[in-house]
């Protein structure tokens, strides 16, 4: 695989970043491609090691390390060190749906399984796939693959998001018709709303829905299944219905919420009406209220520290922000793998993403407060949030303590909640009355069938707020069991 001896010859290059202060002008992507050979050099570095970590999506410890998708990731780098981009493509999409979104938003779990990282940098697995797809849509060897043949079985994928696009996707391509449902004005769920343009430019998802179009698929934004329509008429006008509505009931503080403090927004509801506001959309729904919740000249605090709070970060860094402040209340990883956490366990290190460092460029420090969360809210006459109170905590035997003495105050106009979720918003679940577990997600058998005869469910919605990678594999073994449902076996 790749060269036998590239692994030693040349050295780990990530695709290049614009600098902070240049791609902090706009909301686009901020990553430049490399050349070809540049490229190759780097897949050269895939070895033909004897077990492939990478694609192995082992739990470890408690935590997954590898390719929940089990790309064939030795496959295809092998195939684009050897300028074979169509091969590399076909081995690609053999286990991925979409690697324009993974190869964009995922955190490489593959890199860090990868067994050139035991000693060396891993192999840039992540870019390469990105490299695969992009060359194959502007070479234009993406075309659409039409069925050739219909099962005449009709499918209703409920939401748009990575893991209904995957169902939808695998369906379609086994013969059945396939409609999906979505609430909001355009296709992609969190990965419309929920991550920001500079990460995803959306121009993205609408190329991907004009391709799944042309191969069949319907559409039907702007509808909101358990509101806008009935579950049972769904049930009537379809042989199997698919739940793929995400895990997005926002967890709250204690001490506020947006219902109650002028100036607290959950944070995807920001980013929401963030992208709206670019797209040049009219913000409605959930985030209709998050439309005045602009940072521009505005102490910002968030509170959250994973991917949702770091694109806030940068986020409102764009939107002209006086500061920015992010508290977590775990504390403060290791720069580097502790002996406790050895290779090829998910490494429980510090991880400085984008947010932080343009955050650093622009006031000079990360904006990272550890062991810390918000105490109380002190507002104005009129309602309105003027600043926080924080506390740092610690956990003793399992449980948060807040350690006293350690009160501090800090200017806040706005105050985003990226503190997770804790499952679906239950109503289109009851609309078909299907169970949820004490998570507050869908309960299945075991697999992807609720106790509702027809009725399946996968992604966040089945097991609650995960990884873009976790929800397109939750959709691809969904819609293997909604085959055999409806065929008495599959072929998926």
């Amino acid at each position: 695989m790749g060269k036998a001896t590239g692994f030693l010859e040349y050295q780990r290059e990530e695709n290049e970043c614009i600098p902070p202060a240049i791609r902090l002008k706009s909301f686009e992507e901020f990553h430049k491609p490399m050349d070809e050979e540049a490229r190759r050099k780097q897949c050269a570095r895939c070895m033909d090691c004897g077990v492939p970590l990478c694609q192995s999506a082992m739990v470890l410890a408690g935590m997954v390390t590898g390719c929940p998708l089990h790309n064939l990731i030795p496959e295809w780098n092998h195939e684009i060190y050897s300028g074979h981009y169509e091969h590399a493509l076909a081995r690609l999409l053999k286990a991925n749906n979409f690697p324009e979104f993974t190869g964009r938003v995922c955190p490489a779990l593959c890199e860090k399984a990868c067994v050139l990282g035991q000693y060396d940098k891993p192999v840039t697995s992540h870019d390469n796939e990105l490299f695969i797809i992009e060359t194959a849509f502007a070479e234009g060897t993406m075309k659409p693959r039409i069925p050739s043949i219909r099962s005449g079985k009709r499918v209703a994928v409920i939401g748009s998001g990575p893991s209904g696009l995957a169902v939808a996707d695998q369906l379609n391509h086994r013969g059945h018709l396939v409609t999906v449902y979505e609430r909001d004005d355009r296709i992609g769920g969190l990965l419309m709303y929920g991550i920001p343009n500079m990460k995803l430019d959306k121009s993205v998802l609408t190329r991907r829905q004009k391709l799944m179009e042309e191969e069949g698929v319907t559409f039907l934004c702007n509808t909101d299944v358990g509101r806008d329509i009935g579950a049972e008429e769904l049930l009537k006008d379809y042989d199997a219905v698919v739940l793929c509505c995400g895990a997005k009931k926002p967890r709250g503080l204690a001490c506020g919420s947006p219902d109650s403090v002028k100036g607290i927004c959950f944070a995807v509801d920001f980013l929401k009406s963030a992208t709206k506001s670019l797209l040049g959309g009219e913000t409605a729904g959930p985030a209709k209220s998050a439309a005045t919740f602009s940072a521009k000249n505005k102490h910002v605090v968030i509170v959250g520290g994973g991917d949702t709070g770091n694109d806030c970060i940068a986020t409102v860094l764009r939107q002209g922000c006086k500061s920015v402040t992010a508290l977590e209340m775990m504390p403060k990883p290791p720069a580097e793998r502790t002996p406790d956490n050895p290779w090829p366990q998910w490494p429980k290190t510090l991880k400085t993403d984008y947010g932080h460092e343009e955050a650093a460029a622009v006031f000079g420090s990360d904006p990272r407060v550890f062991s810390t969360t918000v105490k109380e809210c002190v507002t104005g006459k009129k309602g309105e949030l003027k600043k926080i109170r924080t506390v740092e905590v610690c956990f003793e035997k399992g449980k948060l303590k807040e350690i006293e003495g350690t009160e501090k105050e800090l200017p806040c106009d706005l105050l985003l909640i990226a503190a997770g979720f804790t499952g679906c918003e239950p109503y289109t679940a009851e609309a078909f009355q299907t169970a949820l577990t004490e998570r507050g997600v869908v309960k299945t058998d075991g697999a992807y069938a609720t106790d509702r005869e027809k009725v399946f469910s996968a992604g966040d919605m089945r097991r609650g707020q995960s990884l873009v990678v976790w929800a397109i594999a939750e959709g691809r073994a969904c819609a293997r069991e909604v085959d055999r449902f409806l065929m008495g076996y599959t072929s998926l």
